[in-house]
């Protein structure tokens, strides 16, 4: 009767994770509510018990990558990045081949030691001043620069949040702690085979898509959805779609129109018999050279503006930008009437952008994510001081947010000082990073509300919630089923065939999931698979650190990708022909170095 309980609980276990696979990988809620809604499952259902859950939020990892947000912060918000970025544009009127090549080099060595995505939030916009001064498409620059950010941060324990989450789940599992530098050899190498791959082969790969001069320019092609109101004096009222001007073809750039709040969608099928009212609100979809058009008609105004102050664009009257809902903004996941643009920046939202999905409800009421493209029109000083609150990101402009310079050596001690204690075993990584945290908040580094900012609580939230999902499969058995079924597959050939079935499916499974996520979930696995060759577990605990990490082949695995997906005009396609490859490499050379450095 136990077996059988057990068994049960360990394929409702199983049943629960394959449903959070799924709904990361198709969207269906935000990452960190599927995973908390994983552990409620599991706590009503009595798989999971209250006892075994608790322990999860003293683990190590997610307390260590909290800590790593701020330490990364402070050396963003004291001009350390900026400076380095300034340096290698500097470089680029002797040598342009040495300014890439430094540019791609430095950023390695940033990312070893701090959180990878600021590295590439910051140095975006250097990169396409560089693509600028070079005369290079910056489609050409940027996927190397966000690659070489992933590649740099699998020399270190501290490079990723995702190295730092493997050893807190090995750890919760009674593996040893990894040291700080434990895993630079290989990474080292990695990093060099990848710069190599990039250097000599990656970028006939690359597209070569010119720079536009100016942003709209930049963003012509991208399609929009736009959301127009008509006014009671627009020259359209009373007439049909059809007799409006308002349809390109056969109408399918109206997507909807909402009366008094009220869809009328159902009446799209006879599109040319809807006569429009003022006050309808339509939904357009557009390219945002056809959205200026309708607002330079007078044929639609936009939410927040009045139909009397309709006038067309001029580069005095206001300022037309693409921003990007960057990882920390208050954004993510809350509506855009919800923070009141108009009234706080003087700003509204025009159309918004969201790769391969179909927007059709009112942008008044969207959940915004991570990546989204938001059209935005509004006066120079409100988009500028949008942006330094830090709600959007605009990847053409460098940050022009006053820095505290003269702090930054303080900033490079407490980084220094973590490394290095961490290596010599003064103490482990989570206490010294509580203890710089503290110092660099202290000698004003970071402003204390600014901590908050800095932290990506989101991702804390899916943290804990895998590893509460990666206990239950550890006390139910589930991750032993798991492990019997990979052995059953990989079993006869050895222990060295599991581990790299261990690194591709930790692979596959990272450019649809999230890397920590995948990191949390396989550990149980790669350390049951190893307990089950008799052999040592840490190389498999290894492969998962480096699988989870190299995400090179989808923009949605990795949140740089993400942000160089939109900023560099890229189509999904692009990182497909050239993170590929490049997967397929380091999966082949980590099956063959992984138990070099450390026997089976």
């Amino acid at each position: 009767m136990d077996i059988a309980g057990i068994e049960l609980d360990a394929v409702l276990v199983l049943l629960v994770t394959l449903g959070v696979v799924m709904a990361f990988a198709r969207s269906w809620a935000p990452p960190d509510v599927v995973a908390m809604a994983a552990v409620a499952i599991l706590l009503i259902t009595g798989v999971l018990t209250t006892d075994s859950l608790l322990p999860v939020f003293s683990n190590s990892g997610p307390i260590t990558v909290a800590t790593m947000f701020v330490l990364s912060a402070a050396l963003q918000k004291t001009g350390v990045i900026e400076w380095a970025g300034h340096y290698i544009t500097q470089l680029a009127s002797r040598s342009h081949a040495l300014a890439i090549g430094v540019l791609l080099a430095g950023t390695m060595l940033l990312s070893a030691f701090i959180n990878n995505t600021p590295v590439v939030v910051v140095l975006t916009p250097v990169v396409i001043g560089l693509a600028s001064v070079t005369g290079i498409a910056s489609s050409r620059l940027l996927i190397p620069l966000s690659y070489a950010a992933i590649l740099g941060g699998l020399c270190t324990l501290i490079g990723t949040s995702t190295n730092l989450l493997a050893d807190g789940a090995a750890q919760a599992l009674g593996i040893a702690p990894f040291g700080m530098f434990e895993i630079t050899g290989l990474g080292l190498i990695t990093a060099a085979v990848g710069g190599l791959y990039l250097a000599f082969f990656g970028r006939w790969l690359l597209p070569d898509r010119p720079s536009a001069e100016s942003v709209l320019e930049e963003m012509a092609e991208r399609r929009f959805l736009a959301e127009g109101l008509v006014p009671s004096g627009s020259k359209v009222v009373g007439k049909t779609l059809s007799e409006s001007g308002l349809l390109r073809n056969n109408g399918d750039n109206v997507i909807d129109i909402i009366r008094s709040d009220r869809s009328m969608r159902h009446r799209l099928g006879d599109i040319s018999k809807v006569a429009l009212e003022a006050g309808d609100r339509l939904v357009v979809q557009c390219h945002a050279r056809e959205v200026m058009g309708l607002k330079e008609g007078k044929k639609l105004t936009f939410p927040g503006e009045e139909p009397e102050d309709l006038q067309p664009l001029s580069a005095q009257q206001a300022v037309v930008i693409e921003g990007i809902v960057g990882p920390t903004s208050r954004l993510v996941g809350r509506s855009i009437t919800e923070l009141n643009l108009r009234r706080r920046y003087g700003v509204f939202v025009l159309a918004v952008h969201r790769q391969h999905e179909n927007l059709t409800q009112a942008f008044d009421r969207l959940s915004l994510r991570f990546g989204d493209a938001l059209l935005l029109q509004g006066p120079p000083d409100g988009i500028r001081r949008l942006v330094e609150d830090g709600l959007l990101l605009n990847p053409n402009q460098i940050n022009t947010r006053p820095l505290r310079r003269d702090r930054a050596p303080l900033a490079i001690v407490a980084i220094l000082g973590v490394m290095i204690l961490a290596a010599l075993g003064v103490m482990e990584i989570a206490g010294l990073a509580i203890i710089a945290t503290v110092g660099v908040v202290l000698a004003g580094c970071v402003r204390p509300d600014e901590i908050y900012d800095a932290i990506e609580w989101r991702l804390l939230i899916l943290i804990f919630g895998m590893l509460g999902l990666s206990v239950a499969m550890d006390e139910t058995g589930a991750a032993l089923l798991v492990v019997q079924g990979l052995l059953a597959v990989v079993g006869p050939f050895g222990p060295l065939v599991a581990l790299s079935a261990v690194y591709l499916i930790s692979s596959i499974l990272t450019e649809m999931v999230s890397n920590n996520a995948v990191a949390v979930l396989m550990v149980p696995i790669a350390v049951g698979a190893a307990h089950q060759f008799g052999v040592d577990p840490r190389p498999f605990v290894v492969a998962v650190m480096f699988a989870a990490s190299a995400s090179f082949t989808t923009p949605i695995g990795y949140q740089t990708n993400t942000f160089v997906f939109h900023a560099g005009n890229y189509q999904f396609m692009d990182f497909v022909k050239v993170g590929l490859p490049l997967n397929i490499l380091l999966w082949l050379l980590a099956t063959f170095l992984i138990p070099v450095f450390w026997p089976l």
